[in-house]
């Protein structure tokens, strides 16, 4: 179960992707949609990191590869973002890994390449929670 105040934050976040998506439209590259989301959270005040590392490890080491979450909302919420003419499941399990590595329990697979901003976003919950 996701907790009240994530759910309200997830309502703002995707109000605030939605709103990018209706000024901007389709076309764009996806460090377009990432600059103006960034800007549209902070006009509503709220707090966000972006390229945010994922910490991974294999048999005890530490990878220090570049897995790096799009924007996180508030530090509860990840969105991951893309300009691709279709979502792949690859995408959805890319999303899946960064929110539990990162330790997050709820995110967002949002494509911004589709004429209608309800066709490129998918709700993904984190099923194993793990502790930040």
């Amino acid at each position: 179960m996701i907790p009240p105040d994530v759910e309200r934050l997830a309502t703002i976040g995707v109000d605030c992707a939605c709103t990018v998506h209706r000024e901007l439209g389709p076309g764009l590259l996806e460090s377009v949609y990432e600059e103006c989301l960034a800007t549209e959270i902070s006009a509503r005040g709220l707090a966000f990191a972006r390229q945010v590392a994922a910490p991974r490890s294999f048999r005890g080491r530490r990878l220090d590869l570049a897995f790096r979450a799009d924007l996180i909302l508030a530090g509860k919420i990840h969105f991951e973002l893309k300009a691709v003419e279709v979502l792949l499941p690859v995408h959805k399990a890319q999303t899946i890994t960064y929110l539990k590595l990162i330790g997050l329990p709820l995110g967002f697979l949002i494509n911004f390449n589709v004429p209608y901003f309800r066709e490129g976003i998918q709700r993904v919950i984190n099923s194993v929670r793990t502790s930040r």
